[in-house]
């Protein structure tokens, strides 16, 4: 009888999600925070959003051992490193937590082949990055005409979706023999070190046609690249991610388009994911959300306006 009473109050008590974003002031983890939150309310669970202030494994791991120590019924986390993150996040699986990794993957994302030490979370559910960076080649070429030189404007390697929007740019553009891809370029996500890249990169290569700058500060600082070096309208630049402050920027024409991705549906499934585990559901262990292309013709759509990220 004692057993029936605590499975009872077992379930009348709300569940715990834990997320943990790759970092807390990034508008495109307050729009995934707040579809995960718009789940948890529909489901009836709690969900709790702690983070720290830059993308970095150093950081993110005392942040997530903290989540670990208070043991939620399930965390949902964007590693920052598909290599240093795997130890930590063992840490909660040890622990009997569920991990699902949103947005960014550890490994190689793909989990539960019982191959490697990092296929242990149970989903991974983002934008198909791959796909991304091929859209993002589609748009540029379409926006040069098909011909003339072009590099991609990155972060640093070993971050899971930045290497994989690379990686499918430099393979849809084997597409277009008319485009030249030249050496990609790394920031460190540092703006001004994007553009005064760009204007090497223009120092040497005149007839630099394009860029895709493979996150927000590659494709801003690309883009005040092309301004300093007096290319604006000539040298095209394509960006991914559409927080507010990129709006401009599209309308002035400083960014040609973005490749908007759909955070909210990605903090959405994560929690709908993560309590379906924890109610004795099956689910996928790879879940791909959409992209929109934002560009001058249609950011004023509100059907395309409304993936704009929050603030």
């Amino acid at each position: 009888m004692g057993a029936l009473i605590g499975n009872a109050e077992a379930q009348t008590k709300a569940l715990t999600i834990a997320l943990v974003p790759g970092l807390t002031t990034d508008a495109f983890y307050i729009t995934m925070r707040k579809g995960a939150e718009a789940a948890a309310k529909a489901v009836g669970a709690d969900l709790t959003f702690q983070g720290a202030p830059d993308f970095n494994p150093v950081t993110q791991s005392p942040v997530l051992d903290a989540v670990i120590s208070r043991h939620p019924d399930a965390i949902l986390i964007a590693p920052t490193d598909k290599a240093q993150m795997v130890q930590p996040l063992k840490k909660a699986a040890d622990a009997g937590i569920p991990v699902i990794t949103v947005d960014t993957f550890i490994g190689t994302g793909d989990y539960g082949t019982g191959k490697g030490e990092a296929d242990f979370p149970l989903s991974y559910i983002a934008s198909d990055n791959l796909l991304g960076g091929k859209i993002a080649a589609r748009t540029l070429a379409k926006a040069i005409g098909d011909k003339g030189k072009v590099y991609v404007s990155n972060v640093k390697p070993g971050i899971s979706t930045t290497d994989q929007r690379e990686e499918g740019f430099k393979e849809e553009m084997k597409s277009h023999p008319g485009i030249t891809v030249l050496t990609t370029q790394f920031n460190d996500d540092d703006a001004n070190k994007a553009a005064s890249q760009l204007q090497s990169v223009y120092a040497r290569n005149p007839d630099l046609a394009g860029v895709f700058g493979a996150n927000l500060f590659s494709a801003l600082g690309s883009a005040n690249g092309v301004k300093q070096a007096g290319q604006g309208g000539k040298v095209k630049v394509i960006g991914f991610d559409a927080p507010t402050s990129v709006v401009a920027d599209i309308k002035s024409g400083t960014i040609d388009a973005v490749i908007a991705q759909h955070p909210a549906e990605i903090g959405y499934f994560g929690v709908i994911c993560a309590y379906a585990h924890l109610t004795g559901q099956s689910i996928p262990t790879k879940i791909g959300t959409g992209f929109t292309v934002m560009d001058k013709a249609n950011i004023d759509d509100p059907n395309v306006a409304k993936f704009i990220y929050k603030d």
